[in-house]
């Protein structure tokens, strides 16, 4: 005999897989990045799921073809796509999540407050 009670054991495997899902979603969510482009496609931000940026191409000749505003414009723009994109994406994962199980953790006889 063990000496825990099977609820403290359903409680404790509970939690241990609560863990294991956690770390599994916090993976997917640090594997998320964005690439969308300007308007030209001469500029790609990459943007990971906290909306950071993480990298930025510009493609050859960008930085001479444009004028600073308009060069700020398209970088920006990109970003705004990306930071979109990465949110859209961090979303998925969350809403394809299901809730946790909680039964374990409260004892099935009793409900709060009693």
């Amino acid at each position: 005999m063990s000496g825990i009670h099977p609820d403290v054991q359903a409680a404790l495997d509970a939690a241990r897989e609560l863990r294991h899902r956690i770390a599994d979603l916090r993976e997917r969510i640090d594997g998320i990045r964005a690439r969308r482009p300007s308007p030209s496609g001469l500029v790609i931000p990459e943007v990971d799921a906290m909306g950071r940026l993480t990298d930025l191409y510009l493609a050859p000749g960008t930085v001479d073809r444009f004028e600073a505003d308009e060069l700020v414009t398209e970088i920006m723009a990109a970003i705004r796509e990306s930071t979109a994109d990465a949110a859209l994406q961090y979303q998925t994962i969350m809403d394809a999540e299901p809730e946790p199980e909680l039964d374990a953790f409260v004892d099935a006889g009793s409900e709060p407050g009693q």
